[in-house]
């Protein structure tokens, strides 16, 4: 029995009827099939979420994040239909690329509004790079360190320059890297600044403090760009 089953079954066996779908998204299965070196992220939904009905699968979500993967997240069939304007990039990227492990399909037949898109972008957007500059204040003179920073976030960045794509009317590919390049060259952005950030990724050589930092200052320079962007989109 694989991981995959075993959750099944012990989720099945938590929630008996009130259990309607379990959906897989993200990373595992982004590339088309699974990935088993990736996080299983576990969508989960019930007929009604109740205290009760969260804490019977305690011992399962316990296990299951004791294996590597994130604790799985809950909805009811209801919150899907009614949630999905409230969170457009979610909803879009779950009815793109998903595998459903049990029951239902809840994302066919689901109409995903995008009145929101712009507002739930700028927010996620802005939010990075603040977080971005606080973390930058204690990796600065930390070449490796700063270099991994630029690597995470761009990979944290990109799943949001689909959306970004989207937002403009371009196609969104599947493939972060791919994502990324398209948005740069459809802004007018230095695609270099991120062509390092990835060789970065690859940890063959040793960076150096004044190398890194002007990487990084190139790269905040292309991230504000897209936040003001779709600032101004509207």
């Amino acid at each position: 029995m694989t991981e995959l089953e075993e959750f099944v079954e012990k989720l099945s066996e938590a929630h008996r009827d009130n259990l309607k779908s379990i959906v897989l998204y993200g990373e595992a299965v982004a590339g088309g099939q699974l990935d088993d070196e990736a996080p299983k992220k576990v969508l989960v939904i019930v007929e009604r979420i109740a205290p009760d009905d969260l804490r019977s699968a305690f011992s399962v979500a316990e296990w299951w994040q004791r294996v590597g993967n994130p604790p799985p997240v809950y909805f009811t069939r209801e919150e899907i239909e009614d949630a999905s304007d409230v969170f457009p990039i979610d909803f879009l990227d779950l009815s793109e690329v998903r595998h459903v492990l049990y029951g239902e399909d809840p994302f066919v037949g689901l109409n995903i509004s995008t009145e929101n898109l712009r507002h739930q972008l700028e927010y996620e957007l802005r939010g990075k790079l603040i977080r971005l500059r606080t973390l930058y204040v204690l990796a600065t003179r930390k070449p490796e360190k700063l270099a991994r920073l630029m690597v995470d976030s761009l990979q944290s960045y990109s799943g949001l320059f689909r959306h970004v794509l989207r937002l403009f009317g371009e196609d969104a590919p599947i493939d972060q890297r791919e994502a990324v390049m398209k948005l740069s060259s459809h802004l007018g952005l230095d695609q270099a600044t991120f062509e390092r950030i990835y060789a970065y990724g690859k940890d063959e050589e040793v960076w150096l403090e004044a190398e890194t930092n002007e990487t990084f200052k190139k790269y905040l320079l292309q991230i504000d760009r897209v936040v003001q962007a779709v600032d101004h989109s509207n």
